[in-house]
């Protein structure tokens, strides 16, 4: 009854799923690697090495640029995932059982695949460091609540904010940990997972709804893939370049710094010149 009860849970419900789309070949996008090749047509190689240090913030990358640089990223995750979604339509009804778990799981995937490249681009740190397919509860965490901001939700953009202010004031390379999982943001995660649950039923059941007829299901599929996909991904990319995170730092050239030594000649006179506080002199 117990495990009933979990599976029929709607937070449980998208945590698994999420967790499920998150160990999916390809899903996992390599921070620096992204970085490299979605800025090198719009940014020097200078500008990049920072960018993969630091943050593209750090580097002074302006705004016009990474949202060049994010359309550029949701067109192709969005042509990629329809066309899937598209090919899984075809079928029909009789294998529609095996066709709907399998496509919801790629939407899934291809959500994580975007919302991880936005992320990179507005600063936020690797989400996947190192080499284990287990999600922590951090990432799990933040990536609800990006998965809440593309579905409209005003208590994930709030949450989204508050783990960027969080961030922005530790000057960290990594996500709180203990506002994820202890902190006040930790009750939205999980009021988010909640309504993520009950949103993914419904498009579950829209998305099957659209599979039932051969061919003309594959078109509608496609199609209602592409319309929900880009607002989503639009609303995530909004959102992520409005936190002020995000705004690039002035930064000097590196330069080489030269010290330099002051020699002071001896002064022949019968007194001693002294400077007060307000920039006055006495003697």
């Amino acid at each position: 009854m117990a495990a009933s009860k979990e599976i029929e849970d709607p937070e449980s419900r998208f945590s698994a799923v999420l967790v499920g789309a998150a160990k999916l070949p390809g899903v996992r996008i390599n921070r620096d690697a992204y970085l490299r090749k979605a800025l090198s047509r719009y940014c020097s190689d200078d500008e990049i090495r920072r960018a993969i240090e630091e943050t593209p913030a750090a580097a002074g990358i302006s705004l016009d640029i990474l949202d060049k640089a994010a359309n550029d990223s949701i067109n192709y995750e969005a042509a990629k995932v329809s066309a899937l979604s598209a090919a899984a339509g075809l079928p029909g009804l009789i294998f529609l059982p095996a066709t709907v778990p399998t496509d919801l799981a790629q939407y899934f995937g291809h959500m994580l695949r975007i919302a991880q490249k936005l992320a990179y681009l507005y600063s936020w740190p690797d989400l996947f460091s190192g080499d284990s397919d287990d999600i922590d509860d951090a990432t799990k965490g933040v990536l609800t609540l990006f998965f809440g901001v593309m579905f409209g939700t005003q208590s994930a953009n709030a949450a989204v904010g508050k783990v960027a202010e969080a961030m922005s004031k530790q000057v960290a390379k990594k996500l709180p940990q203990k506002a994820l999982t202890q902190g006040v943001v930790y009750p939205m995660v999980k009021k988010v997972a909640k309504q993520l649950g009950i949103e993914m039923t419904k498009k579950t059941f829209a998305r099957a709804v659209s599979k039932a007829i051969p061919v003309v299901g594959a078109v509608i599929s496609g199609g209602l893939t592409l319309a929900t996909f880009l607002p989503t991904a639009k609303r995530l990319k909004k959102h992520l370049a409005s936190l002020e995170m995000t705004k690039p730092k002035l930064r000097a050239p590196d330069v080489e710094v030269v010290e330099v030594v002051e020699v002071h000649e001896p002064v022949a006179t019968d007194y001693v010149e002294q400077s007060d506080e307000d920039g006055s002199a006495s003697r």
